[in-house]
């Protein structure tokens, strides 16, 4: 199991990035959360199966059309308790 915290950096606001990321990762069936921040970029922690994880991952940093990444800062966090987590990917506020 393996959880992540990723900023995402370049044109992802604006372009569908969050709703075409909560699509992805629900299809590969990992878990967490997207918001977008006011600096312009967007925040996300991903959890599940290592490959599946870096799976998602390959899609952050490509992001969907239209949408231009210029970077993915990914930060390796301490998996949830199987009792804390959540058990879907949402698409969280502004943050």
């Amino acid at each position: 199991m393996r959880r992540v915290h990723v900023s995402v950096t370049g044109t992802v606001q604006g372009v569908g990035y969050r709703y075409t990321l909560q699509h992805v990762a629900q299809r590969a069936g990992v878990t967490g959360w997207v918001r977008n921040l006011r600096d312009g970029s967007v925040d996300a922690e991903v959890e599940g199966e290592d490959a599946t994880v870096d799976a998602v991952l390959d899609w952050m940093r490509q992001g969907p059309p239209g949408g231009h990444v210029t970077s993915a800062h990914v930060v390796e966090l301490v998996p949830a308790p199987a009792s804390a987590g959540t058990s879907s990917f949402e698409v969280r506020r502004d943050g």
